[in-house]
């Protein structure tokens, strides 16, 4: 018995990581918004390096910056439905964390510049998330039909 095209295509690895790296953006979007997951959630501000609020008490985050997170993980799962799609969300997507990690490295953590907010952790998370993330796409978006799969 041999299995549909689709149903192979439904597997993709690429699109497997793109799913999964969705869901865990979606995850750490809404964790930003409950109190106790996020330390000293009354001083979350919309947009600004005064925001002292942490998620885990590790990664600054602010509401824009629990937005942005639910918006990549949106980005994620709709671009995981095709291999092509998904190759694009790890490959750009990771591009952009790197783009991140410079821009938190040069500018002051103190700095009105740093209105996402990021800290030090952030820092190091978008560098380990970009080279994670453009190493998945290059690693498993080589198959012939990953980025030029019909659905």
């Amino acid at each position: 018995m041999t299995t549909p095209a689709s149903h192979r295509a439904a597997r993709a690895p690429v699109r497997q990581a793109a799913l999964l790296l969705g869901l865990v953006f979606l995850v750490v979007g809404v964790l930003g918004f409950i109190p106790g997951i996020t330390t000293d959630y009354g001083s979350l501000e919309f947009a600004s390096h005064e925001s002292g609020a942490e998620l885990f008490g590790l990664f600054q985050v602010s509401i824009l910056h629990n937005l942005v997170h639910l918006a990549y993980g949106l980005a994620g799962l709709m671009l995981a439905g095709t291999a092509a799609g998904a190759y694009s969300y790890l490959l750009v997507g990771g591009a952009v964390y790197l783009v991140l990690w410079v821009y938190g490295l040069s500018v002051g953590h103190d700095s009105d510049a740093n209105f996402v907010p990021l800290n030090t952790a952030d820092d190091w998370l978008h560098f380990v998330l970009g080279i994670a993330m453009i190493g998945l796409a290059l690693a498993l978006g080589r198959g012939r039909g990953a980025r030029t799969d019909a659905r």
